[in-house]
């Protein structure tokens, strides 16, 4: 059928039967992108613009294949879209750019900046097998560990704080592995605007903002996690449009490549922070409605159906699931020394730890009197039970010696079990052993208090009891005793070490001793709470176990048979680090950032140095970019409006509009959904937020704002002569090129480093860019 009967017949789909058939016409020019035509073929099927039965001139232009794909658009698969010609050019312009942006200064300032003394460390950690607790999954920390060592670095630099001097350590291939990958974000982005929107000059206003952009040039330049995590979120929706393209040719070998590329970058982005779930869900929704749009093609047999939706399985699902799980066998294979991430898991998991206390460690097998102990709570990162010599302060409770329960190995971990006071029963040999029932006192082994509790209130947990340590040399009072009780135990089982869950009641007050979770403030050196509930329900919270245990006067066995298999210690890691990403609340010092101001970039990062006289670093967005992309989310709701309201009534439009419309729709459609499911989800969070958790949101805004600023500026024929609208289009392109250079210009010292008075003195180089009060440079 000719192209312009297709057009033809799509303007006049009111009068297509709706009844004898659901076949859908692709009503599109031959040279259109498939990532617009598959949405109007669903719209059109909703719009009931379908082919009659007897009609068959759809099937004159060439029979469908076996899988629902006409010959038509298999001939035409290999049409370059328009304006090809030009794109390798625009394409390395754009590789060009981002990577002298990006690479500039590389190595300035020579000190520990930001979050690096946190990653960077954790790099050394694999480096040096060290094994170490993170509330992000392991990927990007491992790849930062690997560009490390493969350009020189030993692992040896403590990134201790900020600020600190790298000297002679190698540092820049860590840094130069993030600006790489971030030097990636522009290509990606221009790369999906032009495939979704068939547009060079969108593709490119895209990149341009991306480039030079303050904030993504600062945030890829140092050893973070952002820069690798975009670098997969962006992957995978390219990779994911790219799929969309080969609609038409299913399971062709570059369909295959496509679709296997979107689920490794899926894996990526899950396996460096568990926010890679977004774009899961992104892929997800486009893969739900691209099966809908297969479902409702009744060319396709059930079997064709099936065979597209095992291979989605396949590549979407089992194949990130498998790499995901590699990512964690090859974590636990190379952390296998002991280190400072011991105390956040469970004493099975800790005795796999080359150098734990625990690896191939023997030691009695029964707790008896007289036993040197730790008491480790079951909680999953609930910590040791604890004391040292300092008190609880005024006005919290009795003022007596603090007890908490503490994530490190420490000395002052260390309790003895001793029999309570008054107790003239003679025991020897195996009646030393504790029972399940009996009563015991616990002295801390290094200050010789006792575990005590009395009706005094908690100090963060108002309903609990408070738990001290008290008394001189080990005599206290009645107030010391507690019953111990194994959980499901009967009475007489004895205590097993590692295994036995155990809950410590205390006599008097009949409530359980208990880990709130709770951190305590800086008079409790942030440690955890303890306390004693008189909630007797079974949790984790209330429930201990036995860890260390010394006694020479019982015999020893081995722990090796207590070491966990693969899926528990992957499970036990899971728990742990979503329980310590909901545990992260900002400190005392710390400001929380609200979502609200991260799009109208409100306040941005210190990356390094806070005075005049230091270099100074300042994570911020390019205000023009960042205000832009706030206006053009506004524009977008509005000319999609209208773009709904014209296709809905059917009012007539030209092909270059029709198109205009789809792009905005489909095209514009995925990116804001990519947005708002990057961005809406930190309004239900309750852990400490921070201005870069906008940035993979502000990834999609960008591209969103490529796609409306151009589609704006190619309508302006609606309203002017063609020679005026011609001069009108160039000319709002030459001003918003413009403004994104100049803006540069003024603000790039916020990411290579400035020197001198701040900004809101008079003498500063940055004096009069200060826009808002609340930035801080």
């Amino acid at each position: 059928m000719a192209k312009e009967d297709r057009i033809a017949q799509c303007k006049n789909a009111e009068e297509a039967s709706t009844v004898r058939n659901r076949r859908v016409l692709k009503c599109t020019e031959k040279t259109q992108g498939p990532a617009v035509v598959s949405s109007r073929q669903i719209t059109s099927n909703k719009k009931s613009t379908e082919v009659d039965d007897d009609d068959e001139d759809g099937d004159d232009d060439g029979e469908h294949s076996s899988n629902g794909t006409s010959n038509d658009a298999q001939s035409n698969r290999g049409t370059p879209p328009h304006g090809q010609k030009h794109s390798k050019g625009h394409l390395l312009l754009v590789v060009a750019l981002s990577i002298s942006t990006r690479f500039y200064k590389i190595m300035e300032p020579p000190h520990v900046c930001w979050d690096e003394t946190h990653f960077g460390k954790m790099g050394s950690y694999y480096i040096n097998r060290t094994f170490f607790f993170d509330v992000h999954p392991p990927l990007g920390k491992m790849l930062i560990g690997l560009a490390g060592y493969m350009t020189g670095y030993n692992g040896t630099f403590p990134f201790i704080k900020p600020g600190d001097r790298y000297e002679q350590t190698s540092y820049w291939g860590m840094r130069g592995f993030c600006a790489s990958l971030g030097s990636c974000l522009p290509v990606f982005a221009y790369l999906t605007v032009l495939e979704l929107s068939q547009s060079q000059s969108a593709a490119l206003i895209t990149a341009l903002l991306l480039v030079f952009d303050t904030g993504c040039i600062t945030i890829s330049q140092y050893i973070l996690l952002d820069p690798i995590l975009m670098f997969f979120i962006m992957g995978a929706v390219l990779s994911m449009v790219k799929f969309n393209l080969q609609r038409y040719r299913p399971f062709s070998t570059p369909w295959w490549l496509w679709l296997v590329l979107t689920g490794v970058n899926l894996a990526g982005a899950l396996g460096v922070k568990f926010v890679g779930l977004f774009v899961i869900l992104l892929v997800g929704v486009n893969t739900a409605r691209d099966l809908w749009r297969l479902l409702g093609d009744l060319r396709l047999s059930l079997m064709d159906i099936g065979k597209h939706l095992l291979a989605r399985v396949f590549g979407l699902i089992l194949l990130p699931l498998f790499l995901y799980v590699t990512v964690f066998a090859i974590h636990f294979v190379v952390l296998n020394k002991s280190g400072p991430g011991d105390g956040f898991f469970s004493s099975a998991f800790q005795s796999r730890l080359h150098g734990n206390n625990l690896h191939n460690a023997s030691m009695p097998e029964y707790l008896a009197y007289g036993s040197s102990i730790t008491v480790k709570n079951l909680r999953i990162a609930g910590g040791y039970l604890h004391s040292h010599w300092h008190l609880y302060p005024e006005g919290v409770g009795a003022k007596q010696q603090q007890v908490t329960a503490y994530l490190h190995k420490d000395y002052n971990n260390l309790w003895q079990v001793h029999r309570p006071e008054g107790d003239s029963q003679a025991h020897s040999g195996a009646s030393d052993l504790v029972h399940h029932g009996d009563y015991i006192r616990l002295e801390h082994k290094e200050t010789s208090r006792n575990l005590h509790s009395h009706l005094h209130e908690a100090p963060l947990t108002k309903k609990h009891f408070q738990v001290t340590g008290y008394g001189i040399n080990g005599t206290g009072d009645p107030n010391d005793i507690w019953q111990v009780e194994v959980c499901g135990g009967r009475k007489g089982d004895l205590v097993k070490v590692l295994r036995s869950k155990v809950r410590l009641l205390h006599r008097a007050t009949g409530c359980v001793l208990y880990s709130s979770g709770k951190t305590l403030p800086k008079w409790g050196w942030e440690q955890v709470e303890v306390t004693c509930s008189p909630y007797l329900k079974e949790t984790p919270n209330s429930q201990w176990n036995i860890e260390d245990h010394i006694n020479p006067q019982l015999p020893n066995i081995s722990l090796s048979v207590l070491k966990p298999h693969f899926l528990e210690i992957l499970l036990e890691s899971h728990i742990v680090m979503i329980r310590g990403n909901s545990g992260l609340k900002p400190k005392d010092t710390e400001m929380n950032s609200k979502p609200w101001h991260w799009p109208i970039n409100y306040q941005g990062l210190k990356f390094s140095g806070v005075n005049d006289t230091e270099y100074r670093v300042y994570l911020l967005g390019n205000p023009v970019v960042w205000w832009l992309n706030l206006f053009s989310l506004g524009l977008y709701i509005v000319m999609v409006a209208g773009a709904c309201l014209a296709l809905q009534r059917n009012i007539p439009l030209d092909h270059k509009r029709t198109e205009q419309c789809w792009v905005l729709l489909d095209g514009g459609g995925l990116l804001l959904l990519g947005w708002f499911l990057h961005y809406a989800p930190f309004y239900t969070m309750g852990r400490i937020l921070y201005y870069h958790h906008y940035f993979p949101a502000m990834l999609f805004n960008t591209m969103l704002t490529g796609i409306t600023l151009d589609t704006l500026l190619q309508s302006a024929d609606l309203l002017f002569r063609s020679l005026c609208s011609h001069w009108l289009l160039r000319g709002g392109q030459v001003v918003l090129v413009f403004s994104i250079l100049y803006s540069f210009y003024l603000f790039h010292p916020l990411s290579y480093g400035m020197r001198g008075p701040l900004a809101h003195e008079p003498t500063s180089t940055m004096a009069g860019l200060r826009w808002m009060e609340s930035w801080e440079f």
